[in-house]
């Protein structure tokens, strides 16, 4: 024992097997390639690890060969017969259909097919049929059967105790979205907060209890593993518990390892217990953040008075949070760090207790309640504040380690100068857009048309997209993250071609939740479509324009070829011409052979660089006169994947085999960047 505590005093030992660690993740992450074991078969039999309630019926993670995500639609009555039969650790026998997950096909934009990949879900099905092989024996999948039906008793406060005690958030998404945009989201997930409070509360009845001090400690690291279990095995939760545990050892054996050599076990435990958790978002805040308060606990001692302490903590916690909000929501709110001053001392005191007090007795639910209200209210009225909140641009790694390493040596040596350097590399990654080069992007937004214009620092959006089914908002899920993660903090304009759903239909969500300057419409008649944005921009006094003939941008122009009204919306659309450093762009909107005709007799429009093909490739526009009186080097389709139109018609794309076609339903998004007077194409393929 002598001996092994020696080893354990040498700091060297623990980056040794950091090291080991590091490259385990490598060689699990980045080289080896992981394929389903399910390819091909459409039923079997799985063990079910996790049930939800959704609104088209229940999501399943099953757990067979492999983990395996499944969908389960239902109506509302059969749901209820589904959890009357099923419950998690049963064994079932499925009949499946492979459901398709996409990559992203926009960068820095949630990609959910690599979200389950880092989750080890490397397969995603259609349930189509269900049995029952074996009711679930275990005692232990029953006693947590048991402990969470039992939330079902507090009416009103039951997402709260589902979400803090069991990790099942399930708090609405309106509210959850207020949550993140002030800065405390982290607080939701379990983690230290909730550990320390239960190792507290446990060991405070042992203690009045009289058990010996080795055998409450023994009693605590089982509740860990058991709460692990509880809680679905959360990553978040996973890193604390690894952490309470090892200080408990460290304690009874007297083996006095320092915290920070304690911080990179813990990290190379759970590295070694699945590498795949570094991707994590929830533990990437909860690690790194309680690895800073650690180093920096002589440094926060140093001030007198709990609520300067907190204050310092708040700070700390700010700026160590900030590189993972920048690069995951893409927007930083300042004032955060002055709400948790409130929120977490609120939501440790008082929310966290109450949860816990009320799960034991439900007749508390109402005054639960009552705080809850508080909480949603207040988090509403400060997730209106916009003053404080900042966009920032995605920062590259390399920018990520000079930043933590600048507030290392900060925190470590207590430095004033570092300040002063924190302070100037924040202004810097606030301008850092400003120096970015123009480009010219077509966002795949389905069966739908996006396009962004980056001109001397200007932004120009081109339709919005639209979703016929009324199930997504592009503006929302796609082209707004898009816009922060790359710095853009407004629209300069907002063109419109024409009133179609397709190429419209998302424009009030744009407007409604992101700075637009000057909105431009089509020629001819406002639609319903047309009029009820109007209304939006009236309310918002944004300015508004209809058939223009040209924009002025910077040293460069953008010409509206299409003046005529033609008595419908698709020959009505603007077509936009412009050329940026000798290349010329031509935009079609879903212009018709008719106006084609019109657009030769009346410009020269010959070789064209980059065509925006007109109405996603269809067989009423891109005439083969006028394909080969434009020449295009490069055509664009902006089509949705096996859409019921057949888009792109197969004439059109014979008409365009002179040019290098693109079509967002197989290249995803397409960026094109002119450098050294040359055109530079990226694609981000599903």
């Amino acid at each position: 024992m002598l001996k092994l505590r020696i080893l354990l005093l040498r700091d060297c030992l623990y980056f040794i097997i950091l090291f080991i660690s590091l490259v385990y993740f490598f060689i699990f992450t980045k080289i080896i390639k992981y394929e389903s074991k399910y390819d091909g078969i459409t039923e079997g039999a799985f063990k079910i690890v996790n049930i939800n309630s959704k609104d088209y019926g229940i999501e399943l993670i099953l757990k067979g060969k492999e983990k395996v995500k499944a969908y389960y639609y239902l109506e509302d009555y059969e749901k209820e017969l589904f959890f009357e039969t099923y419950d998690i650790g049963d064994k079932v026998f499925i009949s499946f259909q492979d459901t398709v997950i996409k990559n992203s096909t926009l960068e820095n934009t949630f990609d959910y097919k690599k979200y389950l990949y880092n989750k080890r879900i490397y397969k995603v099905v259609s349930i189509t049929d269900i049995k029952l092989i074996r009711k679930n024996k275990n005692i232990f999948y029953k006693l947590r059967d048991f402990l969470l039906d039992r939330t079902m008793l507090l009416k009103k406060s039951y997402p709260y105790v589902n979400s803090l005690l069991f990790g099942n958030n399930i708090i609405s998404k309106s509210i959850k979205n207020t949550y993140q945009s002030n800065g405390i989201s982290h607080l939701f997930a379990i983690s230290g907060l909730h550990i320390s409070l239960f190792v507290s509360l446990i060991s405070f009845v042992l203690k009045k209890l009289k058990i010996k001090e080795n055998k409450r400690y023994f009693i605590v690291i089982l509740f860990l593993l058991f709460y692990m279990f509880l809680a679905n095995f959360q990553v978040s939760l996973i890193r604390a518990s690894v952490f309470n545990i090892l200080i408990i050892i460290n304690k009874v054996f007297y083996f006095n390892i320092k915290p920070t050599n304690v911080l990179i076990l813990t990290l190379s435990i759970i590295i070694f217990i699945n590498p795949f958790f570094i991707y994590d978002i929830g533990f990437q805040y909860s690690f790194l953040i309680s690895s800073f308060l650690v180093i920096s606990s002589n440094y926060i001692n140093g001030f007198k008075g709990f609520f300067i302490k907190l204050l310092v903590v708040s700070f700390i916690s700010f700026l160590v949070s900030l590189p993972i909000s920048i690069n995951n929501i893409h927007e930083v709110n300042f004032l955060s760090i002055l709400l948790n001053l409130f929120y977490v001392p609120f939501l440790s005191y008082v929310i966290l207790p109450l949860c816990l007090i009320s799960y034991v007795f439900p007749f508390l639910d109402r005054i639960l309640y009552i705080f809850i209200l508080i909480m949603e209210c207040s988090s509403k009225f400060f997730s209106n504040i916009k003053v404080f909140k900042v966009i920032f641009a995605n920062m590259p790694f390399v920018l990520i380690l000079i930043y933590y390493f600048l507030l290392f040596f900060k925190i470590k040596f207590s430095k004033k100068k570092y300040n002063f350097f924190i302070f100037l590399f924040i202004v810097f990654l606030y301008f850092r857009p400003f120096i970015s080069s123009d480009y010219y992007l077509l966002i795949d937004v389905d069966q739908g048309d996006s396009s962004l214009l980056h001109i001397s620092n200007k932004t120009i959006v081109i339709d919005t997209g639209g979703d016929y089914n009324d199930n997504t908002s592009y503006s929302l899920n796609k082209l707004i993250p898009y816009f922060k993660s790359k710095g853009i903090r407004k629209i300069d304009y907002l063109i419109l071609t024409h009133g179609d759903n397709d190429h419209m239909g998302d424009a009030i969500d744009l407007v409604n939740n992101f700075k637009v300057e000057k909105v431009i419409f089509n020629c001819g008649e406002f639609n319903e479509l047309e009029k009820e944005l109007i209304k939006v921009l009236d309310k918002k006094k944004i300015k508004y324009y209809s058939c223009i003939k040209e924009l002025n941008i910077d040293k460069n122009k953008l010409y509206f070829l299409n003046n005529k009204d033609y008595g419908n919306e698709n020959d009505n659309s603007s077509i936009i011409y412009t050329k940026l450093n000798n290349h010329k762009f031509l935009f079609m909107g879903d212009a018709g052979i008719e106006v084609e005709e019109d657009l030769i007799k009346k410009y020269n429009l010959q070789d064209i660089d980059v065509l925006k093909v007109g109405h996603h490739g269809s067989k009423t526009s891109s005439s083969i006169e006028f394909i080969n009186e434009i020449n295009p080097k490069y055509s664009i389709i902006s089509v949705g994947k096996n859409n019921r139109y057949g888009h792109p018609n197969k004439e059109v794309l014979a008409s365009l085999k002179e040019s290098k076609i693109y079509r967002t339903d197989e290249d995803g998004s397409i960026m094109f960047k002119i450098k050294n007077n040359k055109l530079k194409i990226k694609t981000c393929s599903p």
